[in-house]
């Protein structure tokens, strides 16, 4: 089975489907034809440009609802969680001004961007 992202007018993803294999090897036009729309095929087994499965990572990232499809890095970037943040052009993930030290309960604060500890 593959997955098909279909995208808005600002390559925004509206919706991810699943397609037979039947279709894979031209599944964006015939999702495009079936459905109308443009569609970009998206890898579930894709993180931060990796395959999960040892596999060729596919468009950095699989897609979700309001992702954003980048055409110029080829990739799928989640919303972004922070205006400070900016998209990491390798995992096409975003990353804040400072990293996250060591260990959990670290919080991103915004007004002063640095992370608080609860």
């Amino acid at each position: 089975m593959a997955h098909f992202a279909e995208l808005d007018e600002n390559n925004v993803v509206l919706r991810v489907i699943v397609v037979s294999d039947d279709h894979q090897a031209d599944g964006e036009n015939w999702c495009n034809g079936k459905l109308g729309g443009k569609w970009k095929q998206t890898s579930y087994n894709t993180e931060a440009g990796v395959h999960n499965n040892g596999g060729t990572p596919f468009r950095k990232n699989y897609a979700g609802e309001g992702f954003t499809y980048n055409e110029e890095l080829d990739g799928f970037i989640p919303p972004q969680p922070f205006n400070s943040w900016t998209v990491d052009e390798d995992t096409c993930l975003w990353k804040p001004p400072t990293p996250k030290p060591y260990g959990t309960g670290y919080s991103w604060n915004e007004s002063t961007l640095s992370w608080d500890y609860a």
